[in-house]
């Protein structure tokens, strides 16, 4: 656990800045349903979470942003209905007093292509089909967002290199006819399938760009993704697929102190060997009616606070210090994950 004095340097301050987090909404305007390993799923309920997490951070009234961790709608939306479900989801977020930040997750893929995905969730430099970027609210803190289906076999033309790419490593890794089925993958190997995916050598030739000039202007960075990057923290069939050779030029640096997540529904938080920390969120979808899942996190030069909702932890996370875990729920983590 924290020490008492890692705590008490974060209560009774004021925060640099706060900001709003939720992560897999998968809105659809269809009957209540489960998951592969049947945990029960609320489609027309998660859009209520988000309005009431939209008023929450509004009347929170100093949050500077909101993240969202993508996944705004889910998978089993009726396609003719995809481009109008995502922009109804849009619209809720647009709500909020402030900007709004969107990653891409598997499930908005599966509705819409990246070229008509991206201008809707107003993903910065979209234009270049990169859904990557990253962003400063104060000159001490640096968000980077990365976009970990960059290598997918979905939201590409079948015929992209970074399709092509994609489908040709999970031929690899992944005997099964079904890429979405983990059957008889073991251990970490369980990642490689078709609802994950990766991060390309152009993303992370950037990503070392701007860890090297964060650095460089003594930036602290969090970043930002749909898939987890730490098996610490996730069931390891969330995992992106090139967790380790992300986290490996992540771990060049000093810079990077917490790396946020969603991907997988029932949450998860872990301390890496390098002392990050990696929070992945509890999802909106598999609130139960009148539940929520979703938060905001305060910023302090010496860690980050959430503060969460029902089933949503809160989590304190403090930078360079012996904390091992401090999450309400523990660190453990499940063998099979529901995304």
């Amino acid at each position: 656990m924290a020490s008492a004095n890692g705590i008490g340097s974060i209560q009774g301050k004021q925060p640099l800045f706060s900001f709003g987090v939720i992560s897999d909404v998968q809105y659809a305007d269809i009957p209540d349903g489960r998951s592969f390993l049947g945990t029960p799923r609320y489609y027309r309920h998660s859009i209520l979470v988000l309005k009431r997490a939209v008023q929450s951070w509004n009347n929170h009234q100093k949050l500077k942003f909101v993240l969202n961790f993508g996944d705004i709608v889910d998978g089993f939306c009726p396609k003719d209905q995809s481009f109008s479900t995502i922009k109804k989801v849009v619209s809720e977020f647009d709500n909020f007093n402030g900007r709004v930040y969107h990653m891409i997750g598997n499930h908005c893929l599966y509705n819409l292509p990246r070229k008509e995905l991206l201008p809707l969730l107003k993903i910065p430099n979209h234009d270049e089909g990169h859904a990557y970027y990253d962003f400063s609210p104060t000159p001490n803190f640096r968000f980077v967002v990365l976009d970990g289906y960059d290598i997918s076999a979905i939201g590409w033309p079948r015929d992209h290199p970074k399709s092509v790419e994609a489908l040709k490593i999970l031929s690899q890794r992944n005997p099964n006819a079904d890429k979405n089925s983990p059957s008889g993958l073991v251990g970490l190997g369980r990642r490689y399938l078709m609802f994950n995916g990766g991060v390309g050598k152009e993303q992370l030739k950037w990503l070392d760009g701007i860890l090297k000039e964060a650095t460089h202007l003594k930036q602290k960075v969090i970043v930002c993704c749909h898939l987890p990057l730490d098996p610490g923290a996730t069931s390891f069939a969330a995992l992106l697929w090139n967790y380790d050779e992300v986290m490996d030029l992540i771990h060049k640096y000093n810079c990077v102190k917490v790396c946020l997540a969603g991907h997988d529904h029932k949450g998860g938080y872990a301390i890496d060997s390098h002392g990050i920390h990696h929070r992945v969120l509890e999802a909106a979808l598999e609130c139960p009616p009148g539940t929520n899942a979703f938060g905001y996190v305060d910023v302090y030069n010496d860690g980050l606070y959430l503060t969460a909702t029902d089933r949503m932890s809160s989590s304190k996370m403090l930078f360079d210090s012996d904390q091992t875990c401090d999450h309400e729920n523990g660190c453990t983590t499940d063998p099979i994950t529901s995304t």
